[in-house]
């Protein structure tokens, strides 16, 4: 008889453990509460059920495994490791300890037993409430504060100073399941991602990627490549805290994704989880660069079954990239097909659709999509990636207080977030100020011209993921489908885009540039 797998997640990240299974033979069932989440349909079975809700969990394994039998359980890409491991305890599975999951998931209790195992990770305390963030701390600024029960980089910053403190617990515990929140010391370096599965405590490294983290205070992952390009014995100092942690944490049968950052103090540990990890990684870029499933182990060591060959078959590089969003309705997305059809494109993701609210990302789950390339060489690999994700472009509805409250913050000044697209120094920041208004209008459309701005035009500027000047004033003449040429001395004053174009593109990229076109031009 085939076995059994219950899988925990019916998302986009447990897609590829659910298809691995099916094409096992497996019967398999999904647990989620979305009966809407993107891979219900691909499961022989689907039950509702809230990932945190263990006894229940508990209780729906227990009576699959009275009516057919239940082999194991597993999740990929959640934070639900823990409700895994209390199904897998109380009847009896494979898989690791409720309390060794709690010690995976907890930072809290992540923190204390690395400290206790010698585990190179930083210093920390625990807040329970904004009070308790207003005492003398024993370590010195700059810190970092989130919570210690989630992921995807959610209510997490890094503050400067004592006056930042507050806010930032206040967001921390505000994404806490148990009211906690945890300030550690900042480390300081580049950051890595490790996937690995672990047989009979024999761990097996699967993927060792440079993750590329943007847009302070906040901890925005832009996407990774993927293999490392760590030198190797830099790698293999690195991967030595990494195994460390795991044993540490005391995981035996399942999978460790580790977030490593290599600081002036050497590799320190930023987290472990007792999973695969959530990014693309495991699923998609580790496999399209190596030719190895690590998903595939991971079912099969949630059945107590040993993993397949885990060696790499081929040394491709993958590269996965962010797209992303100034606040707003979106009103419609465009490039998706041919982004699709590109050179050394594998898939695109998208999650910001016609009608959807977006905001700047403060967060790993706030991007609107991601493109993942993968090519024989590293440069290759990138190039293709954040090309196509610079193409796909979003226009936003006019006309919207979100927007035009993001566009209203003038360009200019350090350390504001969100920050502006094109970040400019001060001799052109007097430039557009020095800019004609123009006449925006009303005017028909097809007749607008853009007032030139030589200056910005003829710089090296680029906007957060990379366009030109040129390439922006591209995007935005697709987006509009006008022609926009630039004014001349015989433009009629009305039909000529001035100072605040300039402005809105500078502060808003291609889409700030667009939304002011259609909520000041076209909808006057």
């Amino acid at each position: 008889m085939s076995k059994r797998i219950l899988i925990l997640g019916a998302g986009v990240m447990q897609g590829p453990a659910i298809s691995i299974a099916n094409d096992r033979g497996w019967r398999t069932v999904v647990a989620d509460a979305d009966p809407a989440a993107a891979c219900v349909g691909l499961a022989d079975r689907f039950e509702r059920i809230d990932l945190k809700d263990k006894d229940g969990m508990e209780a729906f394994a227990r009576s699959l495994r009275d009516d057919g039998g239940l082999d194991g359980v597993m999740t990929a890409g959640t934070d639900f490791s823990a409700t895994v491991a209390w199904v897998a305890e109380r009847l009896g599975l494979p898989g690791i300890g409720y309390e060794t999951a709690l010690d995976a998931s907890d930072k809290a209790r992540m923190r204390e037993r690395f400290r206790l195992k010698g585990v190179p990770s930083p210093a920390f305390t625990v807040v329970r409430s904004i009070s308790e963030a207003g005492g003398d701390l024993p370590f010195s600024f700059p810190v970092v504060v989130k919570p210690v029960d989630n992921m995807g980089s959610r209510g997490c910053r890094k503050v400067s100073s004592s006056d930042g403190l507050p806010s930032a617990v206040e967001d921390a515990l505000r994404y806490s399941r148990s009211g906690r929140a945890i300030v550690e010391e900042y480390m300081d370096g580049p950051e890595f991602s490790v996937d690995s599965l672990v047989h009979e405590g024999e761990i097996t490294i699967c993927g060792l990627a440079d993750r590329h983290i943007f847009f302070p205070p906040y901890f925005i992952e832009m996407g990774h490549t993927i293999p490392s390009e760590l030198s190797e014995n830099a790698a293999s100092e690195l991967l030595a805290v990494f195994i460390k942690g795991v044993r540490a944490l005391g995981i035996r049968n399942g999978a460790a994704k580790g977030d490593v950052k290599f600081t002036s103090r050497g590799p320190m540990i930023g987290e472990i989880a007792a999973r695969l990890s959530g990014g693309y990684m495991s699923g998609w870029t580790y496999p399209y660069a190596s030719g190895v499933l690590p998903t595939s182990g991971a079912l099969s060591i949630a059945v107590g079954e040993r993993p397949d060959d885990l060696s790499p078959k081929k040394a491709w590089t993958c590269a996965e990239r962010a797209f992303i969003s100034i606040p707003g309705l979106v009103s419609r997305v465009e490039g998706l097909e041919a982004a699709r059809s590109a050179e050394g494109v594998r898939d695109v993701f998208v999650r910001a659709r016609a009608g959807d609210r977006v905001a700047f990302p403060e967060n790993n789950v706030a991007k609107c999509g991601n493109v993942i390339a993968s090519a024989p060489s590293r440069a290759a690999a990138s190039r293709s990636a954040e090309e196509v994700a610079r193409s796909i472009l979003i226009a936003l509805a006019p006309r919207d207080e979100a927007t035009d409250t993001f566009l209203a913050v003038p360009p200019g000044g350090e350390g504001k977030f969100p920050p502006d697209a094109f970040a400019l120094g001060q001799s052109l920041l007097d430039a557009l100020a020095d800019l004609n208004e123009g006449g925006e209008g009303p005017a028909e459309p097809a007749r607008l011209a853009i007032l030139p701005f030589r200056e910005f035009e003829n710089s090296d500027s680029r906007d957060l993921v990379g366009r030109t000047v040129t390439e922006t004033l591209a995007a935005i003449r697709t987006l509009t489908g006008l022609p926009l040429p630039y004014a001349t001395s015989s433009t009629p004053g009305p039909c000529v885009l001035g100072r605040g174009f300039w402005t809105a593109l500078v502060r808003g990229g291609y889409q700030g540039a667009v939304y002011r076109i259609e909520s000041d031009v076209r909808n006057r």
